[in-house]
């Protein structure tokens, strides 16, 4: 059964929402995809913020990227500047 998470961004104050999606695009989609994500979708919700839903095959591939994405996330804050303000997670139980 797939799982899904999904994690809410801010940008920080005075940094270019273009610039910043650019790093996120550019580092951080293709190394969620090569821990095992199936797909990564990110969503602008307002001028400073963002969603990113992220796609996997199964929980426990999830799981085992966990360690790695923990890492990363610790690199956004400084390297992206933006910043992590929730998350949700789980097993998808109905799709079209």
């Amino acid at each position: 059964m797939h799982y899904v998470t999904i994690t809410t961004w801010e940008i920080s104050d005075g940094t270019d929402y273009d610039i910043a999606l650019r790093g996120i695009r550019d580092r951080r989609l293709p190394a969620l995809k090569a821990m095992g994500a199936s797909k990564v979708t990110v969503v602008r919700t307002s001028d400073r913020t963002s969603a990113a839903i992220t796609e996997w095959p199964d929980k426990a591939t999830r799981d085992a990227a966990e360690a790695a994405i923990a890492e990363v996330r610790e690199k956004v804050h400084s390297e992206d500047f933006t910043r992590l303000t929730g998350e949700m997670r789980g097993a998808v139980v109905a799709e079209v």
